[in-house]
C-alpha cells in the first residue's frame, strides 16, 4: 500500500514514519507505489471550484459497468435492533450513575468511553435512518430517528433530515451545504489554538451552525422530536434525578469532541495534501462501531445502500474505489488537523450555490 504524508508531500512507504501516514491509496498501475500531491492551499480562503461534485458522474459510471449494483439496495432490517440495543445501554448505565457524582473518575470514564461511542454510534445510527433503511416505509424511519434521539438528550433528529439530504443533493455548495465551515469559522480558527477549540468542540459547531446559514421550516416531526425529548428528560429526572440526563449530555459532548470515532467529521470532507478530492474513506476496524460511514466515498455514491452492504459495494468496483487515496486512522485525523499548517478550516471544496440559500420549505413528505 502507498502512503503519503501530509505535512511533506508525496513519499513513498519507504520514506515515511508511522506518524507521517495520513493517507493511503492501494497500488495500482495508476498509482505505481506513490502519491502525487498538489500545491499548498491558499490558507486565506476555501477551495472553490466550477466542477461538478464528483459523486452522481461516478454512480452513473459505476451502474454501467455493475448494473448488479442495484440488487444491494434497500433497507437493512438489522438497524432497528443495533438501535434498540444501543438505546437500552446508555439507558441502563446512565440509571445505574444517578448515585455517582458527575465530575467523579468512573463517571467521567464512563461517559467518554462507553457514552460516547454509544452516542455517536447513535448519531450515525440516525444518519442511516434519515437515508430511509431501517424501514421501507418513510414514518416509520422517521419514528425510530426520534427513538435513536432519546439518550442523546436534546432534539435534532429532524432537523438533521432536512440538513443531511440537502448536503447529499448540494455538496460543497456554499450558502446550502451546512456541513461547510463558514467565512467566520474561517477567519478565527485557522490556526493551531482554532483547530484545536474546533475539534474539541465541533459538536456544537455542527448543531449551531445550520441554523445560522438556512433556517428550517418546522414541520410535525420536528414537533414530535421535541416534545418527546423533552417529555422522556423530564420523566428521567423526576425519576432519578438529574445525574442520569448528565450523563446523557456528557455522553454527547465526548462523542463529538476529541473522541477516536469524531475524527470521521474531519475526515470525510477536508481536503489533503492540496488534492482536489472532497470525499474520502477510512477502512478501518472502528467503522464497526460507526454503520461503516467511514465508506464514505460509497456512501455518498450510492446513498441507497445501507451500511451493512458498503463493503460489499467498494469489493464490487474496486477499480473505482481502490484508486482513490482513504485515511488509516480517525484518530490521527484529528491530530494531523490540528498540527498541520496545510490543512485546516479553509481546506474544504466549496461551490457557488444555485440560489437556494435561505430558508427551507418543508415537502408535502416532509409535513406528513
Amino acid at each position: 500500500m502507498a502512503e503519503s504524508s501530509l505535512n511533506t508531500g508525496a513519499q513513498s512507504e519507504r520514506e515515511i514514519g508511522p506518524l507521517d501516514a495520513h493517507l493511503s491509496c492501494h497500488r495500482t498501475k495508476t498509482t505505481d507505489d506513490q502519491s502525487y500531491p498538489g500545491p499548498p492551499q491558499d490558507p486565506t480562503d476555501f477551495l472553490w471550484l466550477m466542477t461538478e461534485e464528483p459523486h452522481r458522474s461516478r454512480r452513473m459510471a459505476i451502474m454501467k459497468a455493475h448494473p448488479e449494483v442495484t440488487k444491494l439496495m434497500g433497507h437493512e432490517p438489522l438497524t432497528k435492533f443495533v438501535v434498540l440495543g444501543v438505546v437500552s445501554l446508555q439507558l441502563f448505565i446512565a440509571i445505574q450513575l444517578r448515585h455517582s457524582h458527575p465530575l467523579s473518575f468512573w463517571f467521567l470514564l464512563l461517559a467518554y468511553a462507553v457514552g460516547g461511542t454509544a452516542n455517536h454510534n447513535l448519531f450515525l445510527a440516525i444518519h442511516e435512518i434519515t437515508h430511509n433503511l431501517a424501514f421501507k416505509g418513510v414514518h416509520a424511519n422517521k419514528a425510530l430517528a426520534v427513538f435513536a434521539n432519546i439518550p442523546i438528550g436534546i432534539p435534532y433528529s429532524a432537523a438533521f433530515k432536512k440538513y443531511h439530504i440537502e448536503h447529499h443533493k448540494h455538496l460543497g455548495e456554499d450558502g446550502i451545504d451546512t456541513d461547510l465551515p463558514t467565512n467566520f469559522e474561517l477567519l478565527c480558527l485557522n490556526n493551531v489554538l482554532g483547530k484545536t477549540f474546533f475539534a474539541t468542540f465541533q459538536i456544537f459547531f455542527y448543531a449551531l451552525r445550520p441554523g445560522f446559514v438556512r433556517a428550517q421550516t418546522l414541520t410535525r416531526w420536528h414537533f414530535i422530536n421535541l416534545v418527546v425529548q423533552l417529555t422522556f428528560d423530564y420523566v428521567l429526572v423526576q425519576t432519578f434525578g438529574v445525574r442520569p440526563l448528565l450523563y446523557l449530555l456528557f455522553s454527547s459532548f465526548f462523542a463529538g469532541s476529541l473522541h477516536p470515532c469524531a475524527g470521521h467529521f474531519i475526515a470525510e470532507h477536508y481536503v489533503w495534501d492540496g488534492l482536489n478530492q472532497e470525499t474520502y474513506s477510512y477502512y478501518g476496524p472502528l467503522n464497526v462501531l460507526a454503520y461503516n460511514v467511514g465508506y464514505h466515498n460509497e456512501h455518498h455514491d450510492f446513498p441507497s445502500v445501507p451500511w451493512t452492504r458498503l463493503p460489499a459495494l467498494r469489493a464490487l468496483a474496486p477499480e473505482f474505489y481502490d484508486t482513490l487515496p482513504s485515511h488509516p486512522s480517525w484518530p490521527m485525523v484529528i491530530v494531523n488537523f490540528i498540527r498541520d499548517s496545510e490543512v485546516g478550516m479553509f481546506a474544504r471544496v466549496k461551490r457557488t450555490g444555485k440560489g437556494l440559500s435561505g430558508q427551507m420549505t418543508p415537502s408535502r413528505m416532509d409535513r406528513d
